[in-house]
């Protein structure tokens, strides 16, 4: 069973706390059902979350753009997480990803086969979000996006940003959909309105993250290969490192990359007016989770740091003019935890903070 708790910003209800008031001190998460497996994954959008548990996705927030599914009862509090309905008739298909552009939701299911190959959207994508061509922008029920990917092939990650969504296939290949007209998925730039293979790569893509007009695509783990696609604000692209080796995780936010390496260490570049980079003396890390223009940190001994762009109070009550810059705030730890219970899970959205604790 896993509780989860949440601080930042909730002006739609995407916290799941029961209101819609910003909080700086964790809260706990409402579902409306009991026996919560550990949470999996965090994706936010503009004003909605996602939350996978056990092949489920949870949402919370916003309603009136469709990226929180159907909803069955119109008198239901927008201010808790229900199941996701994906369709009129309920799916029992796993979820094995999913993602969240600024109003649209993305996710990936198995096939009768066990297979990751499903992919389906939902919400409001003027840019192409939603994948489905120029037609379809709109929509409460998630639809299957057609002829992806290609047969035989499966999905190995999925990632989004604002206005753009991409996808690793198992046989190392990105497609990409949204808006790519600062070149984030690939030549020729423009609006994409179906998966669009990305070309020119000249390696195995295993991992990718978004920015918001850039996207981060990694090879494996040995190999070093890495490449930033999209426009160079904030030095995303040019103050890259050469290689990266022995990565254990990656995130981006709007502006900047982070990449924990396997010994627990973080390096990161990019935007830094708030503080999003790594703060000199941070502590080994075993997982990372990063927000809109703020980063999670879990340590090996249970505490749950944040520092960047805190103005919502995802970064705890202690800012300086909004901002955790060049230090960190504590805000979780095992240590007020009962013996029988640990952090499993940190999650970061748009100026959201998510701390899953299993028992």
């Amino acid at each position: 069973m896993a509780t989860i708790y949440a601080i930042g910003s909730n002006g739609s209800g995407q916290l799941g706390i029961g209101h819609k008031e910003d909080v700086s001190v964790p809260k706990q998460v409402l579902f409306d059902e009991a026996d919560i497996d550990p949470i999996t994954q965090v994706k936010a959008g503009g004003n909605h979350t996602l939350l996978l548990s056990s092949g489920v996705v949870y949402c919370s927030g916003d309603t009136a753009s469709g990226a929180c599914g159907l909803i069955p009862d119109s008198k239901r509090s927008d201010a808790q997480f229900h199941r996701a309905r994906l369709s009129t008739e309920d799916s029992s298909s796993p979820v094995v990803f999913c993602a969240a552009s600024w109003e649209a939701s993305i996710i990936v299911q198995e096939d009768e086969d066990g297979r990751a190959t499903q992919v389906s959207s939902f919400g409001v994508g003027n840019k192409g979000e939603l994948g489905q061509g120029e037609l379809l922008f709109r929509s409460s029920k998630a639809q299957l996006i057609k002829d992806f990917p290609p047969k035989g092939i499966e999905i190995v990650d999925l990632a989004a940003s604002i206005s753009h969504v991409v996808a690793v296939l198992s046989n190392g290949d990105v497609y990409g959909w949204g808006s790519g007209r600062k070149g984030q998925l690939g030549q020729p730039e423009g609006v994409i309105y179906v998966p669009r293979r990305i070309t020119g790569l000249g390696f195995k893509a295993v991992r990718a993250v978004c920015g918001r007009e850039f996207t981060y695509i990694l090879g494996e783990r040995g190999s070093g290969r890495h490449s930033v696609l999209g426009s160079d604000k904030w030095s995303v692209k040019s103050a890259a490192p050469d290689t990266v080796r022995d990565w254990k995780d990656v995130g981006a936010s709007w502006g900047s990359i982070f990449v924990l390496a396997k010994s627990g260490s973080l390096v990161s570049w990019g935007r830094d007016d708030h503080g999003q980079l790594s703060p000199p003396g941070l502590p080994i890390l075993s997982q990372i989770a990063v927000g809109s223009e703020h980063a999670i940190g879990l340590t090996n001994d249970g505490k749950v740091l944040a520092w960047g762009w805190g103005e919502h109070g995802n970064c705890g009550p202690g800012t300086t003019n909004g901002d955790v810059k060049g230090k960190w705030n504590v805000i979780a730890s095992s240590q007020y935890l009962p013996p029988e219970s640990k952090i499993s899970t940190v999650g970061a959205g748009c100026a959201t903070s998510w701390v899953c604790v299993a028992s």
